[in-house]
C-alpha cells in the first residue's frame, strides 16, 4: 500500500491524472481521454458493486455529467477521483431509485484489485480475491462495508475522501472499512492481524502509532 493507505498503483497515476484534467479543462480532448482511461476502471468497479450488470450505463451517464461540469472542478488528481466517484454514486442511487431496488454488490474486477506490495492482513485478503470469489464475498457484506471497501480499494480513495463521497463521518467510514476487510480476510482464510482499526488514512493494527 502507498502513503495514507492508498494503493501505490493509484498513487502513481495521480500526477498524470491531475495534469490531464488541467489540460482537459483548457479544451484538450486528448487529455480528457487520458483522464477517462485512468479513472474509468476504478469507477466502473465501484458501480458494479452498486448496480451490477448495469454499471456501464450508469458510468456513461456519470461521464456525461463529468464532462459537462469539468470546468467547475478544482483540485488535483486524487481530488478528481473523489469528485468523479461522488457523481457516479449519485447517478447509481438515482438509477436504483428508478428501479426501486436496493444496491447490490457484484464482482470486483481482478485487474482493479491488482494491489502491489506487502503484506497486511487486509492487503493479503484483497490480493487473494478472484473475480468469482469476490462476487460471493462482497455481496454478503452489509452495504456500508461494501461501499467503504469499494471506494478504498477499487477507486483508491483515502478515508476522508470516502467519507465525503458517502456523506458520513470519517470514524463511521473507518469502522465500516475495517469490519468489511476483516470479514473478507476471515472468509479467505487469511490469518487475522491483532485487534486494531483502520485509520482515516489507511488500515492499521493495534501496535502502530496514531
Amino acid at each position: 500500500m502507498g502513503q495514507g493507505g492508498v494503493p501505490r498503483r493509484v498513487q502513481a497515476y495521480d500526477g498524470e491524472l491531475g495534469a490531464a484534467v488541467a489540460r482537459a479543462q483548457g479544451g484538450d480532448e486528448t487529455a480528457f481521454a487520458v483522464a477517462y482511461r485512468l479513472v474509468q476502471p476504478g469507477l466502473l468497479g465501484y458501480l458494479r458493486g452498486l448496480v451490477g450488470d448495469e454499471a456501464e450505463d450508469v458510468a456513461s451517464d456519470a461521464w456525461l455529467e463529468i464532462a459537462r461540469d469539468l470546468g467547475r472542478f478544482r483540485g488535483d488528481g486524487a481530488g478528481f477521483r473523489g469528485w468523479t466517484a461522488t457523481i457516479a454514486r449519485h447517478r447509481a442511487l438515482d438509477h436504483l431509485r428508478r428501479r426501486r431496488v436496493r444496491p447490490r454488490a457484484t464482482a470486483l474486477d481482478q485487474d482493479v484489485l491488482d494491489l502491489p506490495g506487502p503484506h497486511s492482513t487486509h492487503d493479503q485478503a484483497l490480493e487473494s480475491l478472484s473475480t468469482e470469489r469476490a462476487l460471493d464475498l462482497v455481496r454478503a457484506l452489509p452495504r456500508d462495508q461494501a461501499e467503504a471497501v469499494l471506494l478504498r480499494v477499487v477507486v483508491g480513495l483515502d478515508g476522508p475522501a470516502v467519507a465525503r463521497v458517502l456523506g458520513k463521518r470519517p470514524g463511521a467510514v473507518r469502522t465500516a472499512a475495517h469490519r468489511g476487510l476483516r470479514r473478507l480476510a476471515r472468509q479467505l482464510g487469511v490469518p487475522d492481524a491483532p485487534a486494531g482499526g483502520v485509520t482515516d488514512d489507511g488500515p492499521r493494527t493495534l501496535g502502530e502509532s496514531t
